[in-house]
């Protein structure tokens, strides 16, 4: 058998580690699919995060979007009332931060002309003057009641004279009736709620104060709303 020189063997040699080794072309060409890899996770993540962040300033925004909306829609509401009575005109400031509800409620009715020729059907002079579609008598015996008291009882600035108000409410519209106050009313039950007050034409409270009354306080003759306008200002 036949020897291989030293030589011949350290040529071989060299071949065999030449053919293991990695170019440069081959180590940047890596370097550069994993820089753009990095890269394009790092835009990702910024494109996500910003798009969370304004899906919550959105979401923000909307939230006090609504609540512009809603209070824009309580100022935009009329704040006066004006009642057209067969004895002048009787001009109401309206609690609408105060008794919110009732006024919504009082606005709805005057729309569909609840309150068109309702009649005053009971006056009880230096006390009250009630009016409503309704004039079953029952429930005078409760405001005599309360005038009798009166001067026993502490009263709110809530019930003072010339208040506009109506007893609790119930579902049937027909329900909802008015009084306007004459002199400081208590309420130890907290069942009347005063929603306004007369601002204009106190005289004409007073003279329809002054009409004459039967022995169970119903004017002899008729006297009550014609129309109620509502107005934004006066």
């Amino acid at each position: 058998m036949a020897r291989i020189k030293p030589q011949a063997l350290l040529i071989q040699s060299k071949k065999k580690k030449g053919s293991t080794r990695i170019s440069v072309t081959t180590i940047l060409f890596c370097s550069l699919i994993v820089l753009l890899i990095l890269l394009s996770l790092i835009t990702t993540y910024k494109h996500w995060s910003q798009r969370s962040r304004g899906q919550t300033r959105t979401g923000l925004s909307n939230f006090e979007n609504v609540d512009e909306i809603a209070d824009s829609k309580k100022y935009d509401l009329p704040g006066y009332a004006v009642l057209n009575t067969s004895k002048g005109n009787i001009t109401i400031e309206l609690f609408k931060d105060g008794s919110p509800e009732i006024v919504d409620k009082f606005l709805d009715l005057c729309q569909k002309g609840h309150f068109k020729g309702m009649p005053f059907h009971h006056v009880i002079k230096n006390y009250v003057i009630l009016g409503g579609h309704s004039q079953d008598s029952g429930g005078i015996e409760v405001w005599t009641s309360k005038r009798k008291f009166h001067r026993q009882l502490p009263t709110s600035p809530k019930h003072e004279a010339f208040m506009l108000g109506t007893t609790k409410i119930k579902e049937d519209s027909k329900a909802f009736q008015l009084f306007i106050t004459t002199a400081p009313i208590p309420d130890s039950n907290d069942k009347l709620y005063m929603f306004g007050r007369v601002i204009k034409g106190v005289d004409v409270v007073q003279e329809i104060e002054e009409v004459d009354t039967d022995t169970h306080y119903r004017p002899k003759s008729p006297v009550g709303i014609i129309n109620v306008i509502l107005q934004q200002v006066i």
